[in-house]
């Protein structure tokens, strides 16, 4: 799962604003026909980008699928929207990423990859493609745990 890392440098928009609206699906019509007839693909592609390789598109979808089965899949994939929005310092709108991903999954995960994209990334390609295109990787430290009472 996403740790925390935080990608700069990268060719691309500035950091603090989406690219396009989370309703934007007009802008890449393929990729939105292809998320609504198999989400799982293009979450997939997603994760293994956001997650810089740590967890495979194959791993991401297989997840997605088996929670998707009780309806549970957004408690899982909206994890991944907060770890897009820390990479690129995004803000978390139009509401909290739990409700995004719950009530608009499809848009979501359409809105991610079209992110990805317009900042020099393409999720198609997986990981090992795009890794040389994330010039600067920032962990943040580790913070030690302030005097108790």
């Amino acid at each position: 799962m996403y740790n925390g890392a935080q990608i700069s440098d990268i060719n691309g928009p500035p950091t603090g604003k989406w690219t396009t609206g989370l309703f934007g699906c007009c802008e890449e019509p393929g990729n939105c026909c292809f998320t609504f007839c198999c989400p799982r693909f293009t979450f997939g592609r997603n994760v293994e980008i956001i997650d810089q390789g740590r967890t495979s598109a194959t791993q991401a979808r297989l997840i997605f699928c088996l929670l998707g089965c009780a309806g549970l899949q957004s408690v899982y994939s909206y994890r991944f929207r907060s770890g897009l929005r820390t990479l690129f310092n995004l803000p978390e709108e139009p509401c909290i990423d739990f409700c995004v991903h719950y009530c608009c999954t499809i848009c979501a995960i359409c809105q991610e990859y079209r992110e990805l994209k317009n900042r020099g990334l393409d999720p198609s390609k997986g990981w090992k493609a795009n890794e040389g295109k994330m010039k600067t990787i920032q962990v943040p430290p580790q913070v030690a745990m302030g005097m108790t009472r």
